[in-house]
């Protein structure tokens, strides 16, 4: 086979096992498997991944820095907790960044048809019952919102928020025993958008975000 012919054979990347261990502990945290608070116990861990503990420690260590788990004083290790407070600034800065967005996509005419693809994949996901699909979508739709607003500046603040906004998205649509429902919020987003309506996508928008306050801290894990 020719260099040309095997061009589009994928490369197969060495990963060392820590990197692939967090990965595995940072998606059951992201996804809400792995509550805020849930104790992280090395040997357990070890055990249901089958690895040895060396990787599963390096792992943890990693996920230390990422700020998803935390020292628990003579306790141990646990996914780290999310405050009242926390989820407040979070998502008050978050409707910012997206009501932001709304402004620049209106003012500069952009495509949103991706928007409308991740929103028709939320839907998909809800008829399955797949949440995990759904986060994803959910996901993947916000974070286009922001990228379509094409200022590099605000996508990387919100990248750098991401992993916490993600946590948090997963925990408040598990809370919600109607999956269509949490579809269902973002086509409205997408016509007003598309129409041209910019008022009336930013109270969208702004309404979508701050319906997390309506979900009981106890629904979502966190500690007050």
């Amino acid at each position: 086979m020719s260099t040309d012919e095997a061009g589009d054979i994928s490369r197969i990347e060495n990963v060392p096992l820590r990197v692939s261990v967090a990965d595995i502990i940072r998606q059951a945290i992201l996804n809400g498997t792995m509550r805020p608070g849930t104790p992280v116990v090395e040997m357990a861990l070890a055990e249901q991944l089958n690895v040895s503990r060396a990787p599963v420690r390096e792992a943890i260590q990693i996920l230390e820095a990422d700020g998803l788990i935390e020292s628990e004083p003579y306790k141990g290790k646990r996914v780290k907790p999310l405050t009242l407070k926390e989820v407040e600034e979070l998502y008050s800065l978050r409707e910012q960044f997206e009501a932001f967005a709304i402004r620049r996509i209106v003012e500069r005419k952009a495509d949103v048809s991706e928007l409308r693809k991740h929103s028709d994949t939320m839907f998909a996901a809800a008829e399955r019952g797949d949440l995990a699909a759904l986060n994803t979508a959910d996901e993947a739709f916000h974070r286009t919102l922001i990228r379509l607003a094409d200022h590099a500046l605000m996508l990387g603040l919100w990248d750098n928020l991401y992993l916490r906004i993600r946590q948090i998205m997963a925990l408040r649509n598990s809370a919600n025993r109607d999956l269509r429902a949490v579809a269902g919020n973002h086509p409205p987003i997408i016509d007003a958008i598309e129409q041209h309506d910019m008022i009336r996508a930013i109270s969208l928008i702004s309404d979508h975000t701050r319906s997390a306050s309506q979900i009981s801290p106890e629904e979502l894990g966190i500690t007050t």
